[in-house]
Order: C-alpha cells, then structure tokens, then sequence
C-alpha cells in the first residue's frame, strides 16, 4: 500500500464520513445538428426532436449550437465589399433577419415549454432581432419552462461585424440553477481572457461554449478553460453539409474537402464535453450529426480547484483585478419630465 493510501485510511477511520461523501451527477448533451436554413418553424421542430431524445437518454442539460435557430450564416457575403451596395446581398439580409427571433417572443414560449415538458435545463443558440439590428444569443430555459434570459455575443468576428450588433455587458449571466451554476461564451468569445475571467468571478461552472469552429485547434481552447476554470466546458458546434445550405452564387465556403459536391462538409461539428480535470468525456464528433452525452461528477470541481482557482487562492488580486461593466447601453435615452394637465372644469382667474 502507498504512502497516499495508507494516509487516505487513515483519515477515513479517524474522521466520520471523510472521503465517502457522494457527488452529485448530472448528465448533460450536446445537440450536433445543422439549422433548417431559411425556415424557423422547422428549426425549432427538428430542436425538439433532439431535445425529446437527449431527455428520453437522461439528459438534464441540453446545449446547442451558435446560431442554431436562424443560422449561422457561414459562406454568407450578403454582397458586402467596400464602397459596394449590392441589391441581391440586400435582399439576402431581408432573409436572414426574417429568420431570427424576438426575445421575449412566441418562439421564445416555444422553446420554454419544450423545456418545461422534457424537464430539461436548455441553452439554445439563436439570432436574435432587435428592431432590424441582430444579435448572436445564447438562450437559456429552466427545466420549469421559464425563460432564464440571455447572453448575447459582446463581439462579433471578422465579417460577422458586418451583419451583427455587439452586446454588452448587461447580458453576461451566470444562473444558480440546481445542476450548477450555468452560463456561456459564444465562439471566439471564449478567447476573450477578460471576459472568461468575468464569468470565473460569477462562479461559472457548467461553461457552455456554442460555436461555429470545427476546427481541431478548438479543442485546444476547450481543454484550456476547462482547466483554467476549473469546470466543465461543452463546446456545440453544427455539423453542416453543403445541402443544407440555401443554394445562391454569392455563397463562398471553405469545404473540409477538396470534392466540392452537394455531400462536401461545410463545418465538421467537432462538439465536445471536458471536464475540470482535462479529462474528454464526450466526443469531439468530426463525422455526423448527433447527440453528445456525459454524466458529469460536480466533484470533480473541488477537485480540480484543490491545486488551481483562478478567482481565489490562485489570484493576485493586489496585483491584477478586473471591472466589469454590467450597465445595458442603450444608443438612445428619452429623459422626459411630466407635465400636469390644466383641469379645463374649473373657473379660471380672468
């Protein structure tokens, strides 16, 4: 027996209950799935389809993808170059804006009471509209079917700035939830260390990354905040074959492949869940679409945390600390003052 062994039973037979306390398990998946471009409704249908088979498997998480409803407009140029105004990128925006969400709004309800009837905890990737301006949104449900609220993307990357407004820093939530503390990070968002750190400073502890990067130097960046962090991280990105997207001229995409056919894969998945300890519970699926399933052991946070927290024993806060931001910046304020109506019934002084 070793030294850590024998020092193990000792403490077990000296202190009541040491070491035997149970973790607590939750069991979380990953929808890999492509948007229904262009039709909303049959978006949300096909979610609760995966929804209803993540629940029936034990799921008490669901988390998908960046843009899963409206889409992620991948190969989308919308006619965009300097100095251009294109009719048919116009035209293609007029598309792409009918397809997203109003939050609060009935597809919101929807999503609620799917939730609500597979009691399930669901964060959902969504385009969001605001006005005509649109928004990268993370939506989050209670497993009672209540709208939580929202994380929408504070920036957009390359391109992406073009078609979408930025958030601030009113929408970067972190739920208390009875799964864990819950919140999320959209896409190249995670490679932000600040805004990383404000979630660390919440508590965050099932970080839910949705993205539209396949890319195998991705999970480079999961496996790190995973550690960084220490909690588990679930990475959802879409698997999307070329078929899947509507069929226009103005489209450029970067297939995997080089036979570019109907069947080429546009965005490879790569979804992946990890945990606080660097261990890969579940995928990374490179090949089709489908459900990424983990049971997750909460312990493993205090585990991980015992060598490395990086907002407490592990900071330097004489040294380095961090504001946030939280107001709601709004491009417009209206600051009235209320004026008494004159009551035209009574006599007036002549």
């Amino acid at each position: 027996m070793s030294a850590t062994e024998e020092m193990s039973k000792a403490l077990k037979a000296t202190t009541p209950g040491f070491c035997d306390m149970p973790s607590t398990i939750v069991r979380a998946s990953i929808v890999q799935a492509s948007t229904v471009y262009n039709d909303t409704p049959k978006t949300i249908e096909k979610a609760g389809e995966y929804i209803a088979k993540a629940a029936s498997n034990g799921a008490q998480l669901v988390v998908f993808p960046e843009g899963y409803i409206g889409g992620y407009p991948r190969g989308y140029r919308f006619g965009i170059g300097v100095g251009v105004h294109n009719e048919a990128g116009r035209d293609c925006f007029r598309k792409y804006h009918a397809s997203a969400l109003v939050v609060p709004g009935p597809e919101v309800d929807q999503l609620a009471e799917m939730a609500r009837k597979n009691k399930v905890y669901l964060v959902m990737g969504a385009m969001e509209k605001d006005g005509y301006t649109l928004y990268c949104t993370a939506l989050f449900f209670s497993s009672e079917g209540r709208f939580l609220g929202k994380h929408r993307k504070v920036m957009p990357t390359s391109l992406e700035r073009c078609i979408w407004g930025y958030g601030d820093g009113s929408t970067i939530p972190v739920y208390d939830t009875p799964l864990g503390k819950l919140g999320a990070a959209i896409c190249w968002e995670n490679r932000m260390p600040l805004l990383r750190t404000s979630l660390y400073g919440k508590g965050i502890e099932l970080y839910c990354a949705p993205t539209a990067d396949g890319s195998t130097e991705w999970q480079s960046s999961m496996m790190h905040i995973a550690l960084e962090g220490g909690c588990f991280v679930l990475g959802a990105c879409q698997f999307c074959l070329r078929k899947d997207f509507p069929d226009h001229a103005d489209y450029l995409f970067t297939d995997w492949y080089d036979d570019q056919h109907q069947e080429a894969i546009v965005s490879q998945g790569g979804s992946v869940i990890i945990s606080p300890l660097g261990k890969i519970l579940a995928g990374p699926n490179f090949e089709s679409e489908g459900l990424i399933t983990a049971d997750l052991d909460l312990g493993d946070i205090a585990r991980a945390k015992l060598y490395f927290d990086v907002v407490g024993h592990y900071s330097r806060p004489d040294i380095f600390n961090l504001t946030v931001n939280e107001s709601q910046n709004k491009p417009v304020t209206f600051a009235s003052k209320s004026v008494k109506a004159e009551n035209d019934s009574e006599p007036k002084d002549k």
